[in-house]
């Protein structure tokens, strides 16, 4: 691939003196953390402590010179950029969104856009994505390097340890594309349960927020986004039960209009479940001998869910249909299947959409309301929607 592509004039060389790394690279050393599976190992308790003694907030990591700026993330280490990326391409939804709130126009590509809900932005006015322009990433053979000198990104907001451990990328191949077409800049946030997610540290949304503004020299957005996340979150404060009243829930994706197979999700600290933990919602099935499909990549049907039988039940994999359309597909079909139809959420009328696996600034404001109208029947707007379209339109 490399030969392919070498007799692009001295566009290497170019690239390099555009983005290039500084100090640590990503290299086999500083991957030490990749185990080399793909993602369905089992967690020991060293996975746990990690995820534990890696929260701990630090200064994001920037320093500027005549020449530059260099931001830090883990586990790429320090890139130094000669002038602000123009174009980029984003692992996720999470990510992307982000870019979004930065005022930034779409990234190129994402694993899935179709994961990347943008009809969330209907509820700011002036903002919107054309889903249709962002290039899926993931086939049937993973990820293609190929796609990635097509896209010619300046920069590739992705966790390379997720290329590495979700696909069949070799350290050769993420070498490759950083030397050849752009740095790797992310870190898998949206999860905590990743078995090779050890040995290097996680971030809040609001940290890799952070570091990305930081790439992309819009801090004044961020921080504008910071004080309004502190304003929304003394708002929720005041909404949220008591410990006593506050349901339990199992979070499980079930696809289509009649999922009878579930995938468990126990609710972690990542980007993912945020929602569910500013709201303080109990997770059902933690307590449980259920496996969560970060670990086990297995399914449950409704047999073992009436084991648990939580309180309320948050269904992924719903969220491009309204709820209206939840209820009359998802809901009515457990409403008459014979199981389904002793689960206490379903006899409550207490089953909802659960949310995003993928969330950012934006997204995360939008359905973390949601889930407090859904969950505690807040009736008000929890958040300013023309101030947040004021932020991204650089307005702070």
């Amino acid at each position: 691939m490399r030969e392919e592509h070498s007799g692009d004039g001295d566009r290497s060389t170019t690239r390099r003196a555009y983005l290039r790394y500084g100090g640590a690279v990503v290299g086999g050393g500083l991957l030490a953390g990749c185990t080399g599976d793909t993602g369905s190992g089992s967690t020991t308790t060293d996975a746990a402590e990690t995820a534990d003694t890696a929260t701990e907030p630090t200064a994001t990591t920037e320093t500027t010179a005549d020449d530059g700026y260099s931001v830090s993330i883990e586990p790429v280490g320090e890139v130094t950029f000669e002038s602000v990326p123009e174009t980029w391409v984003a692992n996720n939804g999470s990510w992307a969104d982000m870019g979004i709130a930065l005022g930034l126009d779409a990234p190129m590509g994402v694993w899935l856009p179709g994961r990347y809900h943008t009809q969330y932005y209907d509820e700011i006015p002036g903002v919107s994505v054309d889903i249709d322009s962002i290039r899926q990433l993931w086939g049937e053979g993973g990820v293609g390097k190929e796609q990635f000198y097509e896209l010619d990104a300046d920069v590739h907001v992705v966790d390379p340890n997720f290329l590495l451990n979700r696909g069949t990328w070799q350290q050769a191949d993420v070498d490759e594309i950083a030397e050849n077409v752009g740095p790797f800049f992310g870190n898998s946030i949206f999860s905590r349960s990743y078995p090779w997610h050890e040995g290097y540290r996680y971030y809040t949304l609001y940290e890799g927020f952070e570091k990305l503004a930081a790439v992309f020299q819009r801090t004044d957005r961020y921080e504008a986004f910071a004080t309004l996340h502190e304003e929304f979150q003394t708002d929720l404060a005041s909404v949220v039960p008591a410990e006593g009243e506050r349901p339990s829930a199992a979070v499980v994706w079930g696809g289509g209009d009649s999922p009878e197979q579930y995938y468990p999700y126990v609710i972690d600290e990542g980007t993912s479940f945020k929602h569910l933990n500013d709201l303080q919602v109990g997770d059902a099935l933690a307590a449980t001998d259920v496996k969560n499909f970060f670990e086990s990549r297995g399914a449950i049907d409704f047999e073992t869910l009436l084991e648990v039988d939580p309180e309320v039940l948050l269904v992924r994999g719903q969220e491009m249909k309204t709820e209206s359309e939840f209820q009359d597909t998802v809901v009515s079909f457990m409403e008459n299947h014979s199981v389904a139809s002793d689960l206490t959420a379903v006899e409550n009328g207490d089953v909802y959409r659960a949310g995003p696996l993928y969330q950012g600034p934006i997204t995360n404001l939008v359905i973390t309301e949601r889930l407090a109208r859904t969950l505690y029947g807040v009736e008000e707007e929890l958040f300013d929607r023309e101030r947040v379209a004021d932020i991204v339109a650089g307005e702070v």
